[in-house]
């Protein structure tokens, strides 16, 4: 009876230790950038099956049109904001004075209704210039909106500066379209999938090319049976706390 006893014992004791530990929880965003160019295609983004984000360039025939129907829609907008390298008259430079640049964003902001926050299109330059980034993360405050660095430069100090003063701010991790093929593309996304698994979530920017439509209105229904939850940007600013990923910073600071 007691050896029945103990070797129940074991057996319990055994099954604890070789318990496998619960599951970490893996979070994706997607953002979609370049968006109100063409209503046709840029319809094709609404209609991918998740929380996808209109990233809406304000220097562009449909801007205002389509940032009303993808508000309709149910998708959070953001603006696509132009800035050096990038050209056009609402394009930030680093010798603009501040009140050019207010100027600017407010014109793009007025031109691209219902947004939530901004992202930076192009920049690598303009991201780098800390007085200009510490005063708009400061104004975006004051707007209550969010900012997401697309993070088009390792220069960047934009997340930087939005984190220092608790701004509602995310980085990217994951351009799934430099390559403009599906079999690039389909490799992208699951780089997006393992750094998820690996550190918790996984922020992907994509841009409106039939190649990374066609792969992502095929793998995106397939996340959940992967253990992957789409969340939209303002659950992933909560689910990220602002802090920094590895690749972006040390301790959860950014560099």
């Amino acid at each position: 009876m007691l050896a029945r006893v103990v070797l129940g014992l074991l057996c319990c004791l055994a099954g604890v230790v070789h318990a496998a530990p619960a599951p970490q929880k893996a979070y994706i965003s997607l953002i979609i950038d370049d968006l109100g160019q063409n209503l046709p295609r840029d319809r094709q983004v609404l209609a991918l099956p998740g929380p996808v984000t209109a990233a809406i360039m304000p220097d562009t025939p449909h801007a205002t049109e389509f940032a009303r129907e993808a508000h309709r829609a149910g998708k959070i907008v953001i603006l696509h904001m132009p800035m050096d390298p990038a050209t056009g008259p609402f394009a930030w430079h680093p010798d603009l004075p501040v009140e050019e640049l207010e100027k600017r964003l407010n014109a793009a902001l007025k031109v691209v209704p219902y947004t939530a926050g901004i992202n930076n299109h192009m920049g690598s330059r303009m991201t780098a210039q800390r007085p200009a980034m510490a005063w708009l993360m400061a104004d975006l405050q004051r707007r209550h909106k969010l900012f997401l660095d697309s993070r088009t430069s390792a220069q960047t100090v934009a997340a930087a500066e939005a984190q220092k003063i608790g701004l509602a701010s995310i980085s990217r991790d994951v351009f799934l379209d430099d390559e403009r093929t599906e079999a690039a593309i389909f490799t992208q996304l699951q780089t997006a999938i393992s750094l998820a698994r690996k550190q918790g979530s996984a922020v992907m920017i994509g841009h409106p090319y039939p190649q990374t439509l066609a792969v992502l209105e095929r793998e995106l229904p397939k996340l959940k049976a992967q253990g992957i939850e789409w969340i939209d940007i303002k659950q992933m600013v909560s689910v990220r706390g602002n802090r920094a990923m590895v690749a972006h910073g040390k301790d959860g600071i950014y560099r």
